[in-house]
């Protein structure tokens, strides 16, 4: 189902990061992609947190966000106009300090929509803080 030229973990994240200029300010590093499996690392700082010492729940949907888009790309490529165009969000736990993980994987690669989840947890203990299901919708193929 490729569509556009195929990407590596680098590739990823420098469309990521360059193409959403608030990605790049997040310091979001990849740490694996492969096609249906996509792992993010959001590293801690006193920048994310909210009242009460937590990372606030903006961070936590961006990390998800971000890992879900991977996946999406993974199954097609470069296509920077790949949208998200739902997400549902289900919080589970007060992470503690440290880097988050954003884990997602495929559901269901159509020839239009991507769906996905991702748990993301606390790197320091495997603790799981939040659960995503996100759909993506892939441009169709323009006649060349």
């Amino acid at each position: 189902m490729r569509v556009g030229e195929a990407l590596d973990k680098d590739g990823f994240a420098a469309l990521a990061s360059e193409g959403v200029p608030y990605v790049g300010l997040l310091d979001v590093r990849v740490e694996h992609f492969r096609e249906g499996d996509v792992a993010v690392r959001l590293p801690y700082r006193e920048l994310l947190l909210r009242p009460g010492g937590t990372i606030c729940g903006p961070a936590i949907m961006a990390l998800a966000d971000i890992a879900l888009y991977g996946i999406a790309l993974s199954h097609v490529g470069r296509v920077p106009l790949a949208v998200t165009t739902d997400l549902t969000v289900h919080f589970l736990a007060k992470p503690h300090t440290g880097d988050l993980i954003g884990h997602a994987r495929t559901l269901k690669a159509g020839k239009r929509l991507i769906i996905g989840e991702c748990e993301v947890s606390a790197e320091i203990d495997g603790q799981l803080v939040a659960h995503v299901v996100g759909t993506y919708s892939v441009p169709p193929v323009q006649p060349g």
